[in-house]
């Protein structure tokens, strides 16, 4: 979820940052939840991992992966709530019959969409179609083996290289793949966000068994350069 930043705003317009909140990472890292002016962001090691004002691609990972599934009122697990963006995506391209669950690592980040993000979350979570649950979205693709889901889409991190958690690792390895597989119907698509493209985590989904794509995307809103990639894997 690292962000690919426009130009800085001269140092005369820029708005002071302040420190919202705070929340600590499972392996010990810390989040901060800034804002400067209308912006918010989330940032871990001075990085910023996600923002208000650039989502485009976050969306994209809904909106494209509801377009290969082509079942509008299926089962979606989504990883990582961020600031919405994806589920906001995913509520506007599936049906009034699906079933969308979110799964959470960090208990804080709930409390971020319910407090001082409310206004960026604008009810999404009020959405009957929606679930949050409060865990580690690898817990929950293992529960679901037998085919639970038409859709998994996965925004935990900047991709397959962990860097948020160490432990998200065990998403893209051969285990969890398998996990991720098993998990979705005959036909579901695995969706996973990256900042950067990687053929060889391609060439390691269709060695899970998937037919994977490998697509690029804007960065943000008129972004000619700066893309982000998305994968697409279906179960075949």
């Amino acid at each position: 979820m690292v962000q690919t930043q426009t130009a800085p705003a001269p140092a005369t317009q820029r708005e002071p940052i302040r420190l919202i909140d705070k929340a600590r990472l499972p392996d010990g890292g810390e989040l901060l939840l800034l804002q400067s002016g209308d912006a918010f962001s989330i940032e871990l090691d001075d990085e910023e991992l996600m923002g208000n004002t650039d989502h485009v691609s976050e969306e994209a990972l809904a909106s494209m992966t509801a377009k290969r599934v082509g079942r509008p009122n299926g089962s979606v697990l989504i990883g990582g709530l961020g600031m919405g963006f994806t589920l906001g995506a995913a509520l506007k391209a599936w049906g009034p019959d699906a079933r969308i669950e979110v799964a959470e690592l960090v208990p804080k980040i709930l409390e971020w969409a319910n407090g001082p993000l409310a206004h960026v979350f604008a009810g999404k979570l009020d959405d009957p179609r929606v679930t949050v649950t409060l865990s580690d979205v690898h817990d929950v693709i293992a529960k679901g083996a037998g085919g639970r889901f038409d859709a998994i889409l996965l925004d935990v991190d900047n991709g397959p290289d962990g860097f948020v958690q160490q432990d998200n690792d065990r998403l893209y390895g051969p285990a969890g793949l398998e996990a991720a597989r098993q998990a979705l119907r005959v036909g579901g698509v695995l969706a996973i966000w990256s900042a950067d493209p990687d053929p060889r985590f391609t060439r390691t989904l269709r060695r899970a068994g998937f037919l994977a794509e490998a697509v690029a995307v804007p960065a943000y809103d008129g972004a000619r350069e700066d893309e982000h990639c998305l994968w697409f894997a279906r179960r075949p």
